[in-house]
């Protein structure tokens, strides 16, 4: 099961040395990634690459599964009521509509009205 994600930035992650990684071996280096969860490695105090744990991967990989998501139910929403107007436009009695809405005064009550805002 995949833990809760939290993003840092790199700066802030706990780091080790691409020496101590050499010193360490990689079982000394996944001890340290399994107890905070992500090492940043550098070399000469420089970020080279963050090792993960599988647990952080899968967090970070469903975080983006779910931002993918809403995205795309967002752009659905938006598609949905693009089409909607675009029927309206399409009806057989829209031109008729239309100059039968240009032809009377705009009666607007002192209000400048623009859209379809709330």
């Amino acid at each position: 099961m995949a833990s809760t994600l939290k993003l840092e930035p790199v700066e802030d992650m706990p780091r080790t040395r691409a020496s101590e990684v050499k010193t360490l071996g990689w079982r000394g280096v996944m001890k340290a990634v399994n107890r905070v969860g992500k090492v940043v490695v550098t070399n000469h105090n420089h970020p080279e690459a963050v090792i993960l744990s599988a647990q952080e991967y899968d967090a970070l990989v469903q975080a983006l599964r779910k931002a993918e998501s809403r995205e795309q139910s967002a752009l659905e929403e938006l598609r949905h009521r693009f089409d909607e107007r675009l029927a309206s436009l399409q009806a057989p009695d829209a031109g008729d509509r239309l100059r039968s809405v240009m032809r009377g005064p705009a009666k607007l009550g002192g209000k400048v009205k623009a859209g379809a805002g709330h």
